[in-house]
């Protein structure tokens, strides 16, 4: 089969792409970047409003003369759908390409679940989610955060320890036969540095984001891209060793920070004073117990230490920190602390480490700015131009009964 050609420079794709990244602007301003005549603009941009993605930002303001448009990508007309998978939960969210969270629906899971009881419960819940918004018909992708590697090619999960039921799990195949759009998929830590890149304004420049929940993982994010690797394992900060430490870890090896700092370990340390989960080791640290607090600072310090080995290699300019467990602060001063005691000096010189801001919608801003990226780049909308496109129309008014 012959492969579509590379979209012009000049192409509406572009053009949009052009709005997406430097934000609203005049025709003229588009004009002079672009290298168009008027006459090419206004048809490019005549192309993008009937497709819905190019919508009125106010005017400029005039020295004389008539005030000038302004324009904006329209990233709000259609919707995805978002998933965050766990070891102990799965959440579902209804989104826009902007990541505002219309609803969401959140399951708690059992300690060792399947995927064959999860994959149709998951479509369910999305199917339900859509009716209750009113969204389906401008739904025009889903997306699905999972622990561990994923083989993007096959669109399968590879390995995660965590949930070992789900090695090599197909995800994309089940989603997309029956919700009829493009599925993506990531890592759940990469979701989340993602969100927290996107909440930033997307600055040039490179962020860690780390989310320690149940378990512990990290993603990278480079100017926007995410990075993973030669196998997918970027980020896999939780099976680093640390030296002297001989507990076990769910990956079968022994001295993996995520065996004495997870969320899970605190269970464990904390079980006499009644930790059964994640969210009682919140509570007990929220009420000030002293050997939660304690033990939540110790979890910290030594996810700091592998962290400073992490920066001192990566050097980024942020540092967000995420999970139920990321963010309590006696986790957040230990970590930090220890970064700053360990990492190279040149590597601390403008280092802005903090908590995600993004609470429980973090990985669904991210989410959601991936299927944006994915499904309004130059290929995919100069595709829509030419009839090829694998986006809904825009029906904001639209209140469909299914998906």
């Amino acid at each position: 089969m012959t492969e579509s050609p590379p979209p012009s420079p000049t192409s509406p794709g572009h053009v949009l792409a052009l709005l997406r990244a430097v934000g609203p602007m005049t025709r003229l301003e588009l004009q002079e970047r672009v290298g168009l005549s008027r006459v090419t603009v206004v048809e490019r941009l005549e192309v993008l409003r009937g497709l819905g993605l190019v919508r009125q930002a106010g005017y400029r303001e005039s020295s004389g003369g008539r005030p000038a448009e302004l324009l904006e990508v329209d990233d709000t007309g259609r919707t995805a759908l978002v998933a965050d998978l766990g070891q102990s939960h799965a959440t579902l969210a209804v989104v826009d390409l902007r990541g505002t969270v219309f609803a969401r629906d959140d399951h708690r899971l059992p300690a060792r679940h399947s995927p064959n009881e999860i994959v149709p419960m998951l479509l369910d819940a999305g199917r339900k989610l859509l009716r209750r918004t009113g969204r389906a018909e401008t739904l025009c992708a889903m997306a699905l955060s999972v622990p561990g590697q994923i083989d993007h090619e096959l669109g399968v999960t590879v390995a995660p320890p965590t949930m070992p039921d789900w090695n090599r799990v197909p995800l994309r195949e089940p989603f997309a036969d029956t919700l009829g759009v493009p599925v993506l998929l990531e890592n759940d830590a990469n979701a989340l540095a993602l969100g927290d890149y996107y909440a930033l304004g997307r600055p040039d420049a490179t962020l860690v984001g780390l989310k320690v929940g149940t378990g512990i993982g990290a993603g990278v994010v480079i100017s926007g891209h995410i990075h993973r690797g030669e196998s997918g394992s970027a980020g896999e900060i939780g099976h680093m060793r640390i030296e002297g430490s001989q507990q076990r870890c769910s990956c079968g090896r022994r001295g993996c920070v995520a065996a004495s700092a997870s969320g899970q370990a605190l269970i464990r340390e904390l079980r006499s004073i009644g930790a059964r989960s994640v969210a009682d080791v919140v509570r007990l640290v929220g009420a000030g117990r002293g050997d939660a607090v304690r033990a939540t600072e110790h979890a910290g310090r030594l996810v700091g230490t592998v962290l400073a080995t992490m920066v001192t290699i990566v050097n980024p300019r942020f540092v967000r920190v995420g999970g139920a467990v990321g963010v309590l602060p006696p986790f957040l001063d230990g970590l930090r602390r220890t970064v700053e005691a360990n990492a190279h000096t040149h590597a601390l010189r403008n280092l802005d480490i903090g908590p995600s801001q993004l609470g429980e919608n973090g990985a669904f801003v991210g989410l959601a700015g991936l299927v944006a990226d994915e499904m309004l780049s130059p290929a995919t909308v100069d595709a829509m131009t030419a009839g090829r496109t694998p986006l809904p129309e825009r029906s904001p008014n639209s209140r469909s009964g299914g998906a």
